[in-house]
């Protein structure tokens, strides 16, 4: 995820999200995968488009929601709108719903861009390098013995302490 701010500070966390930029933002409305685009993709997390399918994951009324075309994303509002999640006015038109992007789990992505794809590749060498050295770090540190150090260099008994 992107690094707004270094603070710990709530107050200047909500601040630089609210004056973060919209090539920021972008980054920040990203959406969890399926288990079978996963697989295939090999990335977990994307930027969610117009044109991707989508399942509400949590939200009152549209909780379950399957199958729903992302219609509009507002980098502004960061939230994005589905075509099976609306509400009606009492004027009788008929509005979408915002839904924050973490909320929703796409199912099919909109594949019709070759950028995207490009930078889903990218995604996918990215993620393996860092499993890589993830994997590497985990084997050397199994085969870093323990020291042992000798207490009391006096006498007999010589107590050896491990770290």
């Amino acid at each position: 995820m992107a690094t707004l701010t270094r603070s710990k500070q709530p107050r200047k966390q909500r601040k630089a999200l609210f004056n973060a930029p919209l090539h920021v933002r972008h980054r920040l409305m990203t959406a969890r995968l399926s288990e079978d685009l996963q697989r295939q993709y090999g990335v977990k997390r994307l930027p969610i488009r117009k044109g991707d399918t989508v399942l509400i994951l949590r939200g009152g009324d549209f909780k379950g929601v399957r199958g729903g075309k992302v219609v509009d994303v507002d980098l502004r509002k960061m939230r994005i709108y589905v075509e099976n999640a609306t509400l009606k006015k009492p004027s009788g038109e008929t509005v979408y719903y915002p839904i924050h992007p973490s909320k929703v789990m796409i199912v099919e992505l909109d594949t019709s861009d070759k950028r995207r794809l490009e930078a889903i590749e990218r995604a996918r060498k990215q993620r393996e390098e860092y499993l890589k050295k993830l994997e590497e770090a985990k084997e050397a540190r199994a085969l870093r013995k323990p020291e042992v150090i000798v207490v009391g260099g006096q006498g007999g008994g010589g107590e050896q302490k491990q770290q």
